[in-house]
């Protein structure tokens, strides 16, 4: 069973506010609400947000946790060179990657991830955990995401655990068990 995060980095309000607007281009989902200007609201149900990508991304297990601030600001400076070279007009209230409707928040983490990029590391890397917090739930308890509508895992598919907190598979993966089990595993399928 995964650890839950023992130490969360706090990040300010607009980094947090851009972070958001970075995972749900990643994995979109529905707004939070109807003024929300981080999620772009291109899909119904969660998507990486609602999942938890900034838990993820603050846990300090992810080594990228004292960077997240720096990397909000790098996507900032992203967005406001993109917007200058499309003749786009950035809304002050929000931070330049926020203002950015979907499309072009799309096109830019595009370009930022594309091979050649001298920044693309961060950018893939950053992607990879947002998208780890909706198809993984890697910041949480397997069990208890599922038992809370994780959006990732309950989208997938994944079962709810057996009452005692343990899978079961009742049908073999491949449509017929491959081997009998060793004669001396246990009842709870660990070898003896």
């Amino acid at each position: 069973m995964r650890r839950i995060p023992e130490r969360k980095v706090d990040i300010g309000p607009d980094a947090t506010i851009t972070l958001e607007a970075y995972a749900d281009t990643i994995v979109p989902g529905e707004k939070r609400w109807p003024g929300d200007r981080a999620i772009a609201g291109v899909s119904a149900g969660g998507g990486a947000v609602a999942s938890g990508a900034l838990d993820l991304l603050r846990w300090d297990a992810t080594g990228i946790h004292d960077g997240l601030e720096d990397l909000a600001d790098r996507v900032n400076d992203h967005a406001r060179a993109y917007a200058d070279k499309a003749g786009l007009t950035l809304d002050p209230a929000v931070p330049p990657f926020v203002s950015l409707d979907y499309d072009d928040r799309v096109r830019l983490v595009q370009a930022l991830t594309a091979p050649g990029h001298p920044e693309k590391d961060f950018w893939v890397l950053l992607s990879l955990f947002c998208n780890m917090a909706f198809d993984s739930a890697a910041h949480l308890h397997t069990a208890e995401a599922l038992a809370e509508g994780h959006p990732g895992l309950t989208a997938m598919g994944i079962t709810q655990p057996d009452a005692d907190g343990l899978w079961r598979f009742q049908d073999f993966g491949y449509g017929r068990q491959l081997a009998d089990p060793h004669p001396d595993t246990t009842p709870t399928g660990s070898p003896a």
